[in-house]
């Protein structure tokens, strides 16, 4: 039987490969580009394109694509042969050095949000060399991939890994400026580490065929709650049943040859619901890797007859699916920025990096719960299966009690601190969880890292990691503003950093929450705080556009305000077709196939009740069915006419539409739904067009 590490990575383009196919000084310059942001050395793609073209031939490509993340959210990609004509006019195959750096896909039909017009097609793919390029397989046929940065023709950004990348080096700076302010001088740039927990469910593909609703929406428009879901907590790390292992094994398999380190997996809440998670990867190569898992999760699905949903809530009254984004911040040295240390200056680094998420999540709680805000998790967050829509900060006892002991000391100094801090600098090594975990907190410290609880399990991790790396960027720049300010001859840095760090902990005492954010009560606590809680996306998707995160992102060079714009605008646009895509096929599976299924159980009951003289029952239990079942199909068929009727309807520019969208719109898809959940009861299998939740969710 085969090691992983046999297989691991064969089908990307590694560092070992690199340095096997490369020279010395061309690998050097790369390896430069990669680990130490340094700018492409633009004389080597030459040598690099032809060294990778000659690698993906010998493992059987024969086209390649740059694979880019279009802001309508999933990857986009356009093949091109290597095939070309040499000088005699014969075929040979060539990866040139413009090839590989740049890209120029039509771009007129991705959404701009205004940034160029219909006609103005032309967008272009830059190479992002940070990501190494990996190859794709479909039966035969291989292409080599080359992940890239996608942006018009002016240069404004069209993706969603390019802000990524700026925010990166953004936090870079506030970081390592702040450091050396700190007097630490071997510190030169930071890492942000990432592991993106994947949950999903599994369902028979052949049952999927009778439920057309999952098929174009991704989740089920009816269905009534099964009589067996959830409610003994029986699936939740239970015993993994042979033919989802097989899958499991499979799975793991694929994702070991893509260089993905999944680590763990196992059965979550739901029924067929499962999860999957790895170790931990610099920020942007974690979230291609999510990307290239939810598709790689997808094929194998399709393998083993089973049909992957990705949807945060396929099944109304069943948990439904996110992703845990782990997010922690280090540096060259090796140093993890969220662990405490024996080091004085690294348990000050410490207590200054959770001051910085601190101060960013006060300031900008907003834009954090909008950077997960979408159709789909609008329907989970807050439903007691997922962290509230209130963003707020769980530190656990063990810190909570180190910052209320900073806040009550009164002439801090160094020495104090240290003393503080002695049972953190006594901890273990290998101990890294220094709190409990609290599910119910979207951002949740966990002893070397936060766990950002928030995302929706189809979303790209990218735009809440540029959230993340934004409020810490901001709360790094506070910090080092206040330092500079306080010190002085009479101040050394260290003791100004101290005082900092007790300033901030009684500012930010309104982000911190301790208990179950699943409780009534700490909606009222928040609204008294003053922490913003917008239910729905158009309601989140606000705070974007405020003039004081506008000028944050401008300042941090990560969106201009016309990007800015232009990104909100997308996510109302595609808010609004997603929404009016359920809305449209509610209103056709009803038509098509409820309504007939209703009025087949009449005809049943009525022809029943015609001949009930000649069976052994009584009429009245029948009468009364029959009596219920035409007033459903009444109240099914108004309920569908007033929908259409608020599809037909103008609801005036994008961010009203979006609003009726989610609110008039939504709670008429929930009163139909209701009256076809009762109908789903009352009329027989043989009639039902629709698989039952019961049959779906215990198909394995």
């Amino acid at each position: 039987m085969q090691s992983i590490k046999d297989f691991y990575g064969e089908l990307v383009f590694t560092k070992k490969v690199m340095e096997q196919k490369l020279s010395k000084s061309v690998y050097k310059k790369l390896a430069a580009a990669v680990d130490n942001l340094e700018p492409l050395d633009q004389s080597i793609a030459g040598e690099v394109a032809h060294a990778m073209k000659e690698w993906a031939i010998e493992n059987g490509a024969t086209h390649f694509t740059h694979w880019f993340q279009p802001q309508r959210g999933g990857t986009a990609q356009k093949h091109d042969s290597f095939i070309t004509y040499d000088d005699n006019g014969e075929i040979i195959e060539r990866f040139s050095a413009s090839q590989l750096v740049q890209s120029e896909p039509d771009a007129s039909s991705f959404p701009s949000g205004g940034i160029r017009s219909t006609f103005e097609a032309r967008g272009y793919t830059a190479w992002d060399p940070t990501s190494p390029a990996f190859l794709i397989e479909a039966g035969k046929t291989k292409t080599l991939v080359v992940p890239s940065v996608f942006l018009s023709w002016t240069g404004e950004i069209l993706d969603l890994k390019t802000p990524l990348l700026r925010s990166i080096n953004a936090l870079n700076e506030k970081v390592i400026d702040l450091q050396k302010l700190l007097g630490n001088k071997n510190a030169k740039q930071i890492k942000v580490f990432v592991g993106v927990e994947q949950e999903y469910f599994l369902l028979s593909k052949e049952l999927v065929k009778s439920r057309p609703d999952i098929t174009v929406t991704g989740r089920t428009l009816f269905g009534n709650t099964p009589a067996k879901g959830q409610q003994l907590e029986d699936h939740y790390f239970g015993n993994i049943k042979p033919n989802i292992l097989n899958f499991m094994e499979d799975l793991d398999h694929e994702l070991y040859r893509n260089g993905i380190p999944i680590k763990t997996r196992h059965n979550e809440v739901a029924p067929n619901q499962f999860e999957l998670a790895p170790l931990h990867e610099e920020e942007n190569l974690a979230i291609d890797n999510n990307l290239k898992a939810m598709e790689i999760l997808k094929k194998v699905a399709d393998k083993h007859a089973m049909v992957a949903i990705l949807h945060e809530k396929p099944f109304a009254g069943v948990n439904g699916s996110g992703k845990h984004f782990n997010w922690s911040i280090g540096d060259n040295t090796g140093v993890n920025y969220f662990e405490p240390s024996k080091s004085p200056l690294k348990n000050i680094t410490f207590l200054l990096t959770i001051g910085a998420v601190l101060l960013g999540v006060k300031k900008f709680g907003g834009i954090l719960r909008a950077s997960v805000a979408d159709a789909g998790n609008d329907h989970r967050l807050g439903a007691n299966e997922a962290p509230p829509a209130i963003m707020s900060v769980y530190l656990g006892e063990f810190v909570n009690d180190i910052l209320n002991s900073i806040e009550q000391t009164g002439s801090i100094n160094e020495k104090e601190i240290n003393e503080i801090t002695l049972g953190v600098q006594n901890l273990p090594k290998v101990n890294k969880d220094y709190s409990d975990r609290n599910r119910t907190s979207p951002v949740a410290f966990t002893g070397n890292k936060f766990e950002f609880r928030a995302l929706g399990s189809s979303a790209n991790p990218a735009d809440a990691g540029t959230t993340l790396n934004l409020l810490a960027a901001y709360g790094f720049d506070e910090i080092h503003q206040r330092i500079s300010k306080k010190k002085s001859d009479s101040v050394d840095v260290k003791q100004a950093a101290l005082e900092v760090v007790k300033e901030i902990i009684k500012e930010t005492k309104e982000v911190r929450f301790e208990e179950n954010g699943y409780s009534e009560s700490w909606h009222k606590e928040a609204e008294k705080r003053g922490l913003p809680n917008a239910k729905t996306t158009p309601e989140a998707l606000v705070y974007f556009l405020k003039d004081d995160v506008v000028e944050a992102f401008s300042k941090y060079k990560i969106f201009s305000k016309r990007e800015l714009e232009s990104k909100i605008d997308i996510k109302l646009e595609n808010y609004i077709k997603t929404k009016d895509i359920e809305y449209k096929y509610a209103i056709k599976v009803v038509n098509t196939l409820i309504l007939p299924a209703i009025l087949e159980q009449i005809g049943k009951n009525a022809k029943t009740l015609k001949n009930i003289g000649k069976l052994n029952i009584t009429s009245e239990s029948i009468s009364a069915d029959l009596k219920t079942l035409v007033s459903i199909y009444d109240e099914v068929k108004i309920l569908s006419a007033s929908l259409e009727k608020f599809l037909s309807q103008e609801h005036g520019e994008i961010l009203e539409t979006a609003k009726k969208y989610a609110l008039v719109g939504a709670n008429l898809l929930a009163d139909l739904r209701s009256k076809v959940d009762v109908a789903e009861d009352l009329v027989a299998d043989e009639y039902w067009p629709l698989a039952s939740y019961q049959k779906l969710l215990n198909a394995f």
